[in-house]
């Protein structure tokens, strides 16, 4: 349908080199994106290219660390003047560390905050400029379950993301009068490298997520394509400011077994 044809737009994944971020540009490239990824480590892109090859994509990759002022607006100058300006801006890259508060560093509190929440505010503001002067974007950030609840040993994540949800709020409320839609994805509980130690067969948090999630499974990275190029497309233009859940129905639900039609206390 037309109101999804990405034909020409040029989409900036950070950290589109696996995971949901790959899934994600997947997505946007079928829709006819040019896409554009980045990672901190030469060798990361190198191997990614060639894993978008093989889906017939053609990636321009490059360098740099979206938590460096100089380094976003180096590798974003070198995207414009190679690709093009970016017309889509996916604010993926991320980190987590599951430490209690108590065993927690500041220094790696700290590093969370600058990943997940931080670098969006940056590579918004490098890629933003130009969206105005030619009339509109888009700024997908990926938030989480996490921007609204809390959890055990997840402060510093769950702290970015509550903080991201405000900021994708606060980017509509200045941007919208540009054109330009900022929206959110909240994934649920996903299979990727990040979840692979929780997602043992007995391990509490794998029973946790396959009896309390409706839909009775983990989701996969491509479960996220449909919200990303609904929010990457036209077909969203009137949605500003909102938090599209990805999560099988768990947030609908409370004290639910999957199989069962009985609450547990």
């Amino acid at each position: 349908m037309k109101m999804f044809d990405l034909t020409g737009k040029v989409a900036l994944v950070t950290g589109g080199t696996h995971g949901i971020g790959m899934a994600i540009a997947k997505a946007l490239a079928a829709a006819g994106a040019k896409i554009c990824v980045n990672d901190i480590f030469e060798d990361r892109l190198v191997a990614c290219k060639k894993v978008y090859a093989d889906d017939g994509i053609e990636v321009f990759t490059v360098v740099f660390d979206v938590t460096n002022v100089e380094d976003v607006n180096k590798g974003i100058g070198i995207i414009e003047a190679e690709v093009g300006p970016i017309d889509i801006l996916v604010n993926n890259a991320g980190i987590i560390k599951r430490v209690p508060i108590l065993d927690m560093p500041v220094e790696d509190f700290r590093q969370v905050i600058d990943i997940d929440l931080v670098a969006p505010f940056i590579v918004s503001k490098r890629v933003v400029p130009s969206m105005i002067s030619r009339g509109g974007g888009k700024i997908i950030n990926m938030c989480s379950m996490m921007s609204i609840y809390g959890r055990n040993s997840v402060s510093a994540y769950a702290s970015a993301k509550g903080g991201l949800k405000l900021l994708t709020a606060n980017m509509c409320c200045e941007w919208a009068k540009h054109n330009i839609q900022a929206n959110g994805i909240g994934p649920g509980y996903i299979a990727t490298s990040q979840t692979e130690a929780i997602r043992v067969n007995g391990h509490p948090f794998n029973n946790l997520v396959m009896t309390r999630t409706p839909a009775a499974r983990w989701g996969d990275p491509e479960d996220l394509a449909g919200a990303a190029v609904f929010l990457a497309s036209a077909a969203s233009n009137y949605v500003n400011g909102h938090l599209l859940f990805v999560d099988g129905g768990i947030l609908a639900n409370f004290g639910y077994v999957a199989g069962e039609n009985e609450l547990i206390s």
